[in-house]
């Protein structure tokens, strides 16, 4: 009698047991389950949806034309990759992008090897560099905008008090072909400077001290301890930081629309600025979702790129 109270002792303890188990893996999973469940409604059906369009011809105008057809389902690629425009946005943002994330981080990491210098002041310094962060990009496109008119904008008139330019020959900066581009570079670089910058000084701040007190024992140079020691070991920080300020510039939109809005003759039209002219200006909704997802398709293999960098750089394993 007392071995089947005992068995039964022992049941139930297995049962509690496995049911706490069984328990314990539910719990996480309902913790985070609201956050599944707004990932889906807010990011995963949008685009699932944007990819079914993107197969479709439907125009907002055209409700009708919202209908899948498995023959002709590839049209809207067809169409945008014998596009003109789509190309010159397309190399417009390739073209951007390089010079905008080269020179930003050439700079940056100047900043942020002199403020790492700096021994009076650092924390005031580092609160100015983050003062154009604070400015929101469509905020940014209107500062520049102003700037670089070509009647009453700073740039101009600061040419013109130096001499470098007459009162009547001034720079149409926003109307010329290679002056749009290049003021849409300078207002960008302005803005993501900051970010780079403290990204890049917190990875020289965490550098080991012992490897450059050595260095110096050896005799290095300044120079030959940045070659050596500081750029390699600011590999990772280089990465991370051109990861995100890559996939950032790249969706340049505010910055370009309010500029030049793409002008002169769509001269600096941008990837992001040519999608909302096809889905919400001409209402092609099924063309826009076709570029937007070639888009995606790239920055996904841009960042997977950097991702196999990190990789190398034994940052992330």
């Amino acid at each position: 009698m007392a071995a089947k109270v005992k068995a039964k002792q022992q049941n139930a303890v297995a049962q509690g047991t496995t049911q706490n188990r069984i328990d314990a893996g539910l719990f996480p999973f309902l913790l985070i389950l609201p956050a599944i469940i707004v990932i889906v409604l807010v990011i995963a059906f949008p685009l699932l949806y944007s990819l079914y369009v993107s197969f479709t011809p439907y125009e907002l105008l055209r409700p009708n034309s919202l209908n899948f057809t498995l023959g002709k389902a590839l049209r809207n690629y067809q169409k945008l990759l014998n596009d003109d425009v789509f190309w010159r946005s397309l190399w417009n943002t390739v073209i951007f992008l390089a010079i905008t994330v080269n020179l930003s981080y050439l700079l940056s990491l100047a900043l942020s090897q002199l403020l790492a210098r700096v021994t009076v002041g650092q924390s005031i310094l580092r609160t100015l560099l983050m003062v154009p962060m604070m400015f929101a990009p469509i905020l940014v496109g209107m500062q520049f905008r102003w700037f670089f008119n070509a009647n009453v904008g700073l740039v101009n008139n600061f040419l013109i008090s130096v001499g470098l330019i007459q009162e009547q020959g001034q720079i149409a900066w926003l109307v010329d072909v290679p002056l749009g581009m290049i003021s849409i570079i300078i207002a960008s670089i302005w803005m993501n400077i900051p970010v780079l910058t403290i990204i890049l000084l917190a990875g020289t701040l965490s550098l080991p001290a012992e490897t450059f007190e050595a260095a110096e024992v050896d005799g290095a140079s300044g120079w030959q301890k940045f070659r050596f020691i500081t750029f390699p070991l600011l590999a990772p920080f280089s990465y991370i930081a051109l990861t995100i300020m890559s996939l950032d510039i790249a969706r340049a939109f505010d910055i370009v629309r309010i500029m030049t809005d793409g002008g002169p003759a769509r001269r600096t039209e941008m990837l992001w600025t040519y999608i909302t002219r096809l889905a919400i200006e001409d209402t092609k909704f099924g063309l826009g979702s076709a570029m937007a997802w070639i888009t995606v398709s790239l920055s996904v293999l841009f960042t997977l790129y950097f991702f196999r960098q990190l990789v190398k750089a034994r940052i992330v394993r």
